[in-house]
């Protein structure tokens, strides 16, 4: 069957070959780990249960989880035993399952929810993605998924291309968030906390791409408002190509003190509700090591 998962419509049978997301059609996972350093609605006091998928619908230059997104490490697993690494997870103590970058999944994740629930998952799903999605694949979790935390990465679709090869990324990732939406509802939160149902979108600020970032903020707030919730990251550590590749070096910094504050300004400014990172939140030991355990 041809692979139309993604806004790509790459059309490969993943049966027998690897789509433009690096991956055949057998989940492939790099790790599976309580998380705590998700947004605290997300996170917790014990963590979110997070599933980190291997391969990736994007090629972000800069991908904190390059060797997973791109260079594809992972091992390979069964829907079997994926509703199991769910379940283990809730008997850890996980607030939820966090299915970190899933779109390319998406039919065999759906099986592995189903199959997990039979057997006693009771947490609410989160789907954590990059926000490049179709809308008609994600009407297929309809029922299944109870948080979204999409990104929008992007406004300018030259820079889209660039920097992520993901064309009409913005218009994507805003209809995919009205989707997202239509199917959970404005937030709500359990007394813990917690996030129960809803969506939080997310948004990294770039180096030298504050104004981008301005135009993102503002137009979620016209479009969204009080709809959703919002995360402004200022995480953004210098990985991928970044640190190889001349022609991205003007990437390879951190962002400063003036990007951040002109961003989070904008964020005061259209009324979004949410979180802001702290910029000592920029470091490379909070991204996870992807050593296949937990899967």
């Amino acid at each position: 069957m041809k692979c139309e998962l993604c806004p790509r419509m790459c059309g490969v049978d993943r049966e027998t070959a690897r789509g433009f997301c690096g991956m055949g059609n057998k989940i492939t996972a790099a790790k599976a780990m309580l998380h705590k350093w998700e947004e605290p609605c997300i996170s917790g006091e014990r963590g979110s249960g997070a599933v980190f998928f291997s391969g990736c619908v994007m090629k972000c230059v800069y991908c904190q989880n390059y060797d997973i997104s791109s260079e594809n490490r992972g091992r390979e697993i069964s829907e079997e035993r994926t509703a199991e690494i769910f379940l283990e997870l809730q008997h850890q103590g996980a607030q939820n399952i966090d299915l970190v970058n899933p779109t390319h999944f998406v039919p065999q994740i759906i099986s592995a929810i189903k199959y997990a629930r039979e057997r006693g998952l009771s947490v609410p799903i989160v789907y954590n993605s990059g926000g490049y999605e179709r809308v008609e694949t994600l009407k297929t979790l309809d029922g299944l998924v109870d948080v979204y935390l999409p990104d929008v990465k992007y406004f300018s679709d030259d820079l889209a291309k660039t920097l992520s090869s993901a064309p009409n990324y913005f218009t994507t990732a805003m209809n995919a968030i009205s989707e997202m939406l239509r199917q959970t509802g404005k937030p709500k939160f359990v007394g813990n906390g917690m996030l129960e149902r809803g969506v939080l979108v997310r948004h990294l600020v770039l180096p030298w791409q504050y104004r981008d970032s301005v135009e993102i903020i503002t137009r979620l707030g016209e479009r969204f408002g009080g709809e959703i919730m919002f995360s402004l990251m200022s995480q953004y550590t210098p990985f991928g190509k970044v640190k190889t590749d001349p022609r991205f070096e003007k990437y390879n910094r951190r962002i400063t003190t003036f990007e951040y504050e002109k961003a989070l300004q904008a964020v005061l400014a259209a009324g979004l509700d949410g979180y802001f990172q702290e910029k000592s939140s920029a470091k490379e030991e909070y991204t996870p090591k992807f050593d296949l355990s937990g899967v």
